[in-house]
């Protein structure tokens, strides 16, 4: 299964701006590549997901408007930018991976590789 790495993490005042990369160890062109959130003591929650390099794709309605998904610079990084961050956004961020040629999904079962998390801190 593809390996994945996130980067881009930190904290930030309320209003401002932080993008995540999600580098995977194989190409990503036939894969779908999602971020999910979860806060301690919660259930991890969809954010946003792409199929390879502009296929099928969703964005939570909690942050649509404020966060794109995006390939990166290379075909095997995938992009968070997020924009207008709220302290409700405060959250431990995975990306997660479907196996080769399926579509998109939200359900986290549907994922079979995960990353370790990078922490995002939003105050107020």
């Amino acid at each position: 299964a593809v390996r994945l790495a996130e980067s881009g993490g930190g904290s930030v005042q309320a209003g401002g701006s932080l993008t995540l990369s999600c580098t995977a160890s194989e190409y990503t062109g036939d894969l779908c590549v999602g971020w999910f959130r979860q806060v301690h003591g919660k259930e991890r929650e969809p954010v946003a997901a792409l199929y390879g390099s502009g296929g099928s794709t969703f964005v939570a309605e909690s942050v649509k408007g404020r966060f794109t998904i995006s390939q990166g610079d290379t075909e095997n990084t995938l992009v968070l930018h997020m924009t207008d961050l709220k302290p409700e956004d405060t959250a431990k961020y995975y990306c997660a991976a479907r196996d080769h040629f399926l579509v998109c999904s939200k359900l986290v079962k549907d994922y079979i590789s995960w990353g370790q998390g990078t922490e995002v801190t939003v105050s107020s």
